[in-house]
């Protein structure tokens, strides 16, 4: 459990440390980062010791960056942690913990053997998918690949079986023995359910296939990425895609554009509802979509995910956190001086509201110390409603949203404020409309380029002059009858920044 000296323990730690302690883990304290002028070793290590029960000895001292305290870590990894455990001699079962994909070898699959052993050229089988390979090579990882004959229980190592489908491969699977079969799977990873839903669109429509074959192979190592088919009339094919949070959305989206060089497009991220219509009030409705909201006419009641919210930050911030947490629709459950500095502060909150920009807000407000951290508590009834943008009068769904009635007014006409300033002026009119159904909520409006017609006319006849306006005038009527609008692509994120 890495603590930094200068910031103290953080949200994230103590949610890891409470996972960590409910398996039994072995925990071992190092306070990193003593070398910085503003560390305070003596403080962060009495919170450590209070957090843990420890003693103060037990807590190593260390800097990455000097290389202080690393022999400590290694020796403490040596001798506090067991040993690993298992049965030689009986069927094998060996757990996957990562994959990569390699264009030359396909799929190499990283495993951790609990019983028996795996060899070269043994036929395995991967008790998920049912299927049988061949070992082709195994081996163990050092710095570099380092092929063995066999590997034994308690050894990490990759195996290389020549699977070219990324999907055949699932980190938390069992490899066995194809002829001697074991007879139950290893507890694999929990399965975990995504919390934000967001729509990638390649800007090139003719990159579609080479899109889901990026997705496919970023799933190899990232189980908990999800996504489907789907097409938008703005943006055309594309993938609805889940995700764990705002972070990992912008980590796909930064690895796509760095591993496989895909130029794409991402829609407003928007959470999970359940809608239950007054025909069928039993019968869940999974809205990942906004466009999947059935009709508001009618919609018995629609629920939204509930968070419980940790934040940790200086005693200094507290009013400035709760203004921020109160607006975001939360409410205070619990509040602690974890020391007369620093407190944690407990709320229950919509988990749409933290979705845009809540945590840049929060660091914002607390002056980079708050800490955040969540879990998920389950759904709770809200009045929601469904704000459409319109552009030019059609409606444009990737830039729809499920918002709460009360700042439904309020962020419609910021969004149509943000596209008036975004969208590039045409040679008509263009009106930005933001409605709830057939209702219209806001309006602004990108005036037209006008080019001066009857800048060649020079004294004469006024009538010539209006001749040439009415002339101008039908042709832009008839432009904004069959014009397109292109939508760039900080459009589609400026919902994420209302605040700027």
């Amino acid at each position: 459990m890495i603590v930094d000296a200068a910031q103290s323990i953080q949200a994230q730690t103590i949610s890891n440390l409470y996972l960590a302690l409910e398996n039994d883990l072995e925990i071992i304290p190092v306070l990193n980062k003593v070398d910085l002028p503003s560390a305070n070793p003596e403080e962060v290590t009495d919170d450590i010791v209070d957090l843990l029960g420890c003693g103060i000895d037990e807590v190593i001292p260390a800097s990455a960056k000097t290389g202080l305290g690393i022999e400590e870590i290694l020796t403490a990894i040596i001798e506090r942690i067991p040993a690993p455990t298992g049965d030689p001699n009986a069927p094998l079962q060996a757990l996957i913990f990562d994959s990569v994909y390699n264009p030359f070898r396909g799929v190499e699959t990283y495993f951790r053997v609990f019983n028996g052993s795996m060899q070269k050229g043994q036929q395995i089988q991967f008790m998920a998918t049912g299927k049988t390979y061949g070992a082709d090579e195994v081996g163990t990882l050092n710095l570099q690949q380092s092929p063995k004959k066999e590997i034994k229980v308690g050894d990490v190592g990759y195996l290389i079986t020549g699977i070219k489908e990324a999907k055949e491969v699932k980190v938390g699977d069992t490899i066995t023995d194809a002829k001697n079969a074991t007879e139950q799977p290893i507890d694999g990873f929990e399965n975990v359910k995504p919390m934000v839903f967001a729509g990638i669109y390649p800007v090139d429509n003719d990159d579609f296939e080479e899109l889901r074959n990026s997705m496919e192979k970023l799933q190899l190592n990232d189980a908990s990425l999800v996504f489907q088919p789907e097409s938008s009339a703005a943006l055309g094919f594309g993938f609805r895609c889940g995700f764990l949070g705002m972070l990992h959305l912008e980590i796909i989206q930064e690895r796509l554009e760095r591993e496989f060089n895909m130029s794409v497009i991402t829609t407003v991220p928007n959470v999970s509802y359940h809608a239950y219509t007054r025909k069928n009030p039993d019968t869940i409705i999974v809205v990942n979509n906004p466009s999947d909201l059935p009709d508001p006419s009618g919609v018995d009641r629609v629920e939204e995910p509930y968070i419980k919210a940790s934040i940790i930050t200086k005693s200094d911030f507290v009013g400035n956190v709760m203004s921020l947490c109160i607006e975001k629709r939360g409410q205070i459950t619990n509040q602690t001086y974890l020391t007369p500095e620093r407190v944690e502060l407990s709320f229950d909150m919509p988990l749409a509201e933290i979705v845009f920009d809540f945590y840049d807000r929060l660091k914002t407000v607390s002056k980079g110390y708050a800490s955040f951290d969540y879990s998920r508590i389950g759904m709770r009834v809200s009045h929601l409603v469904r704000v459409d943008v319109l552009l030019n009068g059609n409606s444009v769904d990737a830039l729809s949203a499920l918002i709460h009635k009360d700042n439904a007014y309020t962020i419609g006409k910021k969004m149509c404020e943000k596209l008036r300033k975004l969208i590039p002026r045409q040679q008509f009119d263009i009106p930005i409309q933001a409605a709830i159904g057939a209702k219209i909520i806001s309006r602004e409006t990108i005036k037209a380029l006008r080019k001066d017609v009857t800048a060649k006319c020079y004294g004469g006849d006024i009538s010539r002059k209006r001749k040439l306006l009415e002339k101008q005038k039908k042709g832009k009527k008839k432009m904004r009858q069959v014009g397109n609008v292109e939508i760039p692509q900080e459009a589609f994120m400026a919902v994420l920044k209302l605040n700027d």
